[in-house]
């Protein structure tokens, strides 16, 4: 909704653009970076400004939220709780809240609520291991966003190694998601408070019903702390998982932990609700007021709302964990339409560089030469056949043993996952706070560090390196206004030092869905310049401008490699200040003048994500009103650029896409990965692996074998012709699973598999000789 009378046109030097809503406690505010990154401003009411009372609430709010930021929650941008009218400044997420779909659409069943469960899980994991907590998990504070849910809104939390603040005659929370503890003695509130309100939630999302609703607040309160839950219309599977959540004691409660191990082992689709077993209570009849939520507190910082909520659509060859997979070629995998697709449907909502959510690079794989085939089928776990997967030829450096290292940055309250390149016994990595950093292949010991000051964008990682040259991304401090937003830094890859650094521009997400604004192909770095008008080429060591060439008029553009080939794919500008990405068009770029091939049109929207045989490969994502459900399209574009071919996918895949050995593969959430053949679109194979959210693939060198990979630092190997599941590994690393639109993390050197995991954490093993799991 647009701004009032009265309101302020600028909050901590954020301009306003809209009244995202308003509450009891404060109003939230959609204002932009000066880079023009959206955030959600929270402004506290004036007459709460003076209770001190309030002051120490919010300073606990804005140190609970920061101290969590960036795995499943909005980050913190920026904020001031000493100002005159206290304020906190966080990323702007888009979607409905769960409270907004269970009111739309009603409750959640199948893969969905499977994925929200662990999802939320997760989120809660992460929240009790930074040492928070929340104390108002309730369905207004979580976001449904196109990466999974977000918790948001950590107005009453607490870290759990302080004291709780006194909140004399004031019982705060939500009764219908309450623990009994915390309606009885609050003071006393620990993690397992928000296990009990994590299961009333999902049987919420469940069954459009609190396990506890009455006809009053005070009713529910009384149910909260002395009635059993009523479980009657959760499913079966899930209800089992739940129950003992809503013990009324806590020690008889699981951890977040041990709850995530029990959601992993449902099945991939829960099924139908449960018989009328216990039966709704005869006092909840009609009146639905009092288990939705009333959402009159403050909205959170970083929610949105538009129309844009989980689809109930999921691929229909999702298997259960630990059910074995099809045989390869046994699934039906009918030939996608030829040509070019009619009725391309919306998709720039995805797109924008401003949406953290989808901020992540998608994967684009350069093909390399021929892969050993795999034999026969392996054993599943190191120490059976599946371990010497290594060709002959395969090496490792002088003296290498594993390792494992954490490279710090130059912002300690932000760890990122880095990625990184090998060059003989140099392994560059960056990302984050990390402009770049050179390790030793051997054995993981730094040489040199260059950090960046300030607040790293989602997704933007290393940008490449040649022989002499490594180029990566810096933040600017948020103190320093003078300094660009983000600049692309050269390295010099012996000394470490600053070779040159040049403003980079930000428009990659809204053209192409990828966050990559810089390219290095061969000795040439490919940039965009910062007023998003044109491409400008350097010599990677010198820095010497090769050429600049400006944007066809009224477009967009965004570098898109290809191999050892460059293109430009360019968006009008109509449609990317409508978010709306109908018409993009790819042109073959001339490396050694800059000059822009004939524009070629694709179905829009389109995300590239490697090549295949000298053809660009793009994937389609498919809209369901604003909301991205997946991919069920493919195409190629000619070496030519002069000729587009579109195949229809079998069905919908959602996950995150990458290409290896000229097949495209998306990877799910839950960690299915597909196999699916970019010249026809046909699925070639599935695999449901124990790894979820894992990025990739990462063909291995020669051993015919592909590494996915998660933020936790979890691998699992696949044979590439079938998808035979070689070896898997266990987390290193505490970092979110199920996290969509990932790059891979994986860099392999002959037979040394490196990976990148959260929280800077690199580490290294020989493929041959895998980490036993278990």
């Amino acid at each position: 909704m647009s701004l009032r009378g009265g309101d302020p046109e600028e909050i901590g030097g954020y301009p306003l653009e809209a009244r995202l809503g308003s509450g009891g406690m404060g109003t939230v505010f959609l204002a932009r970076t000066a880079s023009g990154r959206p955030v959600a401003i929270k402004l506290i009411h004036q007459q709460f400004a003076g209770d001190e009372e309030f002051r120490i609430r919010f300073r606990q709010e804005v140190a609970a939220a920061r101290r969590v930021s960036g795995a499943f929650t909005a980050a913190v941008i920026d904020a001031d709780p000493e100002a005159e009218h206290p304020w906190m400044a966080t990323t702007f997420i888009e979607g409905h809240t769960l409270a907004q779909h269970i009111a739309k659409k009603g409750p959640i069943g199948g893969v969905e609520l499977r994925r929200l469960a662990i999802g939320l899980t997760e989120a809660l994991r992460d929240i009790h291991r930074a040492g928070v907590v929340h104390r108002d998990l309730k369905p207004s504070n979580v976001v449904l966003s196109p990466e999974g849910p977000r918790v948001i809104d950590f107005g009453i939390s607490r870290a759990a190694d302080q004291q709780t603040l006194t909140m004399t005659g004031r019982v705060i929370g939500t009764p219908p998601f309450m623990s009994p503890e915390q309606l009885q003695t609050p003071r006393g509130v620990g993690p397992r408070s928000d296990v009990f309100s994590l299961a009333t939630l999902l049987v919420y999302a469940a069954t459009g019903q609190g396990p506890f609703d009455a006809d009053s607040p005070y009713m529910t309160a009384y149910q909260v702390v002395h009635e059993a839950p009523s479980l009657g219309a959760v499913p079966v599977e899930l209800r089992r998982v739940v129950e003992p959540c809503l013990a009324k004691d806590p020690e008889d409660r699981p951890s977040a932990d041990e709850l995530l191990v029990r959601l992993r082992d449902l099945p991939a689709d829960l099924g139908s609700p449960a018989g009328p077993a216990d039966g709704p209570r005869s006092m909840r009849e009609t009146d639905t007021q009092h288990h939705l939520p009333t959402d009159d507190d403050t909205p959170a910082p970083g929610a949105a709302s538009p129309d844009h909520v989980p689809s109930d659509h999921a691929p229909s060859d999702h298997m259960p964990p630990g059910h074995a997979s099809p045989p390869a070629g046994a699934s039906p995998s009918a030939p996608g339409d030829s040509g070019h697709g009619t009725g391309a449907v919306v998709g720039g909502r995805l797109r924008r560089r401003w949406r953290p959510v989808l901020a992540a690079a998608v994967a684009v794989a350069a093909i390399g030469g021929g892969v050993a085939v795999m034999g026969a089928d392996r054993s599943d776990g190191p120490g059976g056949k599946g371990d010497d997967i290594a060709a002959a030829g395969a090496r490792l450096p002088g003296g290498f043993e594993p390792w494992r290292k954490a490279v710090p940055g130059g912002r300690a309250d932000i760890p990122d996952e880095l990625r990184c390149v090998a060059r003989g016994d140099a392994l560059f990595c960056g990302g984050g706070g990390v402009v770049a950093a050179r390790l030793r292949l051997s054995d993981g010991s730094r040489v040199w560090t260059e950090n960046s000051p300030g607040v790293p964008v989602q997704g933007m990682h290393l940008v490449g390196a040649t022989d002499d040259t490594v180029l990566g991304y810096r933040f600017a401090a948020e103190d320093d206004p003078g300094s660009p937003q983000t600049e692309v830094v050269a390295i010099d890859a012996d000394k470490g030092e600053e070779l040159w650094s040049v403003p980079s521009g930000a428009q990659s997400t809204a053209v192409t869905g990828r966050t990559e604004d810089a390219v290095v192909i061969g000795s040439t770095v490919v940039t965009v310049d910062a007023s998003n008008t044109r491409f400008e080429a350097r010599r990677a060591h010198s820095g010497k401008v090769a050429w600049k060439e400006p944007f066809p008029s009224g477009t967009r553009c965004a570098p898109v490699p290809a191999g050892t080939r460059l293109y430009a794919m360019c968006a009008p500008q109509a449609e990317l200040s409508a978010g709306e990405v109908r018409h993009p068009v790819l042109r073959v770029v001339d490396l050694a003048s800059g000059n822009l091939g004939r524009a070629v049109a694709v179905k829009g929207p389109a995300v590239p994500v490697g090549a295949a045989g000298g053809d660009l490969v793009l994937l389609h994502p498919r809209q369901e009103g604003p909301e991205m459900v997946g991919y069920d399209g493919v195409s190629r574009v000619g070496r030519a650029a002069h000729e587009v071919t579109y195949s229809r996918l079998p069905n919908t895949y959602d996950g995150t896409p990458g290409m290896a050995d000229g097949t495209v593969f998306v990877s799910g959430r839950t960690g299915l990965v597909t196999a699916l053949d970019p010249a026809t679109g046909r699925k070639k194979w599935s695999r449901q692996t124990s790894v979820e959210g894992v990025s990739g693939p990462v063909a291995g060198d020669g051993d015919g074998a592909l590494y996915f990979s998660s933020a936790s630092g979890r691998v699992v190997a696949l044979s590439s012709r079938k998808g035979e599941h070689l070896w898997s590994t266990d987390p290193r690393a505490d970092g979110l699973a199920g996290e969509v639109n990932a790059s891979p993390r994986v860099t392999v050197k002959g037979s040394v598999v490196v990976v990148a995991a959260a929280k800077n954490t690199v580490f290294a093993f020989d493929a041959t000789k895998p980490p036993k799991s278990g």
